[in-house]
């Protein structure tokens, strides 16, 4: 081919491109056109619930869509999440998933969905720290103690929000870093009740979120043994951490938004920015510092990468303690 016809037809299919690109344009525009559907796995009133609000409220603002946020509980989020698993690939239907997404992947031996293959990562929202806080009563005010008590034979326990939980696996980790297996691990269904029982002193000992626990530990009415932070948090920065106490236990519960695999790049992209900047909007960030959750926006890639890595690190958390579903 020589020379001139060889930019005659570029020419030509620069020209195709060109009448091309306002459709192409047009068509990624065109999202939204209809409301957005975003599941929340849990009861309504919890962190996870109350970050995907207030996220959903700012980008319907800006995407000039109702975004309806849906509460679908059930077989520890499974339920939620598979829904969403095997929605259409359209743009319309988003989950948030909080840590029991990354547990499920190792404790439950049989998922309808694949954790990697079905879902992609939009966006990291919100993450809170965790508290170990004990009743008053119970004579229990740092590590130190919990040791003493635990090989001394006497009765120890710990509440959770349920089996396979977060707040589980953080008991099993200190039982591995103290080296005392004795204390009995109490499952309930969801942080309200075993809140509700810790503050009653029907058990010893429990890991929380700190925004629910901050007025009880100010109050008195519970006592802080210490923050499962790397180092101080800025929340609350009088509380020592595990970690400075002997025991280097780490745990928090944290909150994203999924998408099924198969939705556009271009609609990932475009609702990852958007979930980004309604983090920083003045009214959620603030909202979000009153509530002592910390803001965590950043690339899908990102979340990709730290769903990957929470996989792991709560694998071997559940295979050397032999946690199982039952």
């Amino acid at each position: 081919m020589n020379l001139p016809e060889l930019t005659r037809r570029r020419c030509l299919q620069a020209g195709a491109a060109a009448l091309a690109a306002p459709w192409l344009a047009h068509a990624q525009n065109a999202w939204p056109s209809k409301a957005i559907r975003w599941v929340v796995p849990f009861t309504p009133g919890g962190t996870t619930d109350a970050v995907t609000r207030l996220v959903a409220t700012e980008i319907a603002r800006t995407l000039g869509q109702p975004v309806v946020v849906e509460n679908k509980p059930g077989a520890g989020t499974v339920i939620g999440v598979d829904g969403v698993a095997k929605s259409a690939p359209d743009g319309y239907a988003f989950v948030t998933v909080a840590n029991s997404f990354c547990v499920n992947h190792t404790l439950l031996k049989k998922l309808p969905y694949d954790s990697r293959k079905d879902l992609r990562p939009v966006a990291l929202m919100g993450l809170s720290e965790h508290v170990l806080a004990t009743h008053p009563a119970s004579g229990l005010k740092t590590v130190a103690d919990i040791a003493a008590q635990a090989k001394a034979g006497k009765p120890l326990s710990y509440a959770s929000f349920g089996q396979g939980t977060s707040a589980h696996l953080a008991g099993e980790m200190l039982k591995t870093a103290l080296g005392t297996p004795g204390i009995v691990h109490v499952p309930y269904k969801g942080q309200a009740p075993a809140l509700a029982d810790l503050l009653g002193g029907q058990v010893s000992m429990m890991f929380g979120n700190w925004p629910e626990f901050r007025g009880h530990v100010q109050s008195g009415k519970l006592a802080a043994i210490g923050m499962a932070t790397a180092r101080r948090s800025v929340y609350a920065p009088d509380i020592p951490t595990l970690a400075e106490q002997g025991a280097a236990v780490e745990s928090n519960s944290w909150n994203g938004m999924l998408a099924p695999a198969g939705v556009p790049d271009a609609v990932v992209q475009r609702l990852n920015r958007e979930v980004n900047q309604a983090l920083r909007a003045p009214s959620v960030a603030e909202a979000l510092r009153q509530g002592g959750i910390a803001d965590k926006s950043g690339t899908p890639e990102e979340f990709g990468a730290f769903i990957r890595s929470e996989i792991e690190r709560y694998a071997v958390v559940i295979r050397k303690a032999g946690i199982t579903a039952e």
